[in-house]
């Protein structure tokens, strides 16, 4: 398989990460002195507090995705290991973060790292279990699995929009997603959503049952590729 990471960006929201969150405990430890030493500035105090809250989880947001290791386009190529190379594994430069072309169609691929049960009821996905310990690291030190039935359509129609300036409507390919979740720890019980939402360990699967109903033959990938143009310098995955 190839694998083509705009590095560049990689390093600096990493960096970026670090910043906000080093920052955050700064304007967190500025706060609660403020508010020990100088009571009467409770404004400023909680002020300082929400400020550096925010910046922690703005650092946590980057962190999570470009600054810890393994990445989550890490995690997928370790899942999407030992696939061949007609498949192409597009991290960060394309519109979307996270794109697979190959013999299983035009992918786009969301991973989650969250551990725990992961359901899907009521319209919404949704972790469950794990009592004070998950719900302090939710809310501290994990993201939460957010909105997918929002972030998933978005992902889409911004892939949708950019092939549309470069392919004819009859060139236009199908566009598939999936939400893969690469904690080895996370039990998955969404069996009706309207999203596959499957662990890493069964994404293979998941795309092999799409090569036998939808998918793309070597012209065919050859002209979505050309359609993405990523002058990236590619690595291969065995």
């Amino acid at each position: 398989m190839k694998i083509i990471t705009n590095e560049k960006l990689v390093r600096r929201n990493s960096r970026l990460g670090q910043i906000a969150s080093m920052g955050g405990l700064l304007v967190l430890a500025g706060g609660m002195y403020v508010s020990f030493r100088y009571p009467e500035q409770v404004g400023v105090a909680w002020i300082a507090l929400f400020a550096g809250f925010a910046m922690s989880q703005i650092g946590l947001y980057y962190g999570n995705r470009w600054g810890r290791r393994p990445r989550p386009d890490e995690h997928l190529a370790v899942a999407l290991k030992s696939m061949d190379d007609r498949y192409t594994l597009y991290n960060y430069c394309t519109p979307v973060s996270n794109l697979l072309l190959g013999p299983a169609g035009l992918w786009v691929l969301m991973p989650h790292h969250q551990t725990g049960k992961i359901v899907y009821e009521k319209g919404r996905w949704r972790q469950k279990g794990g009592g004070f310990l998950q719900a302090y690291l939710r809310l501290f030190a994990q993201e939460g699995i957010g909105r997918p039935d929002l972030e998933v359509p978005a992902e889409l129609d911004a892939l949708q929009r950019f092939l549309k300036k470069r392919l004819s409507e009859e060139e236009m390919p199908e566009l598939n997603a999936a939400l893969v979740f690469t904690s080895e720890k996370a039990e998955i019980e969404a069996a009706d959503a309207p999203i596959p939402t499957v662990p890493a360990a069964k994404l293979k699967e998941l795309l092999r049952k799409n090569v036998k109903e939808k998918g793309f033959t070597p012209d065919k990938i050859k002209l979505v590729q050309d359609a993405l143009a990523v002058d990236i310098p590619a690595q291969e995955q065995s």
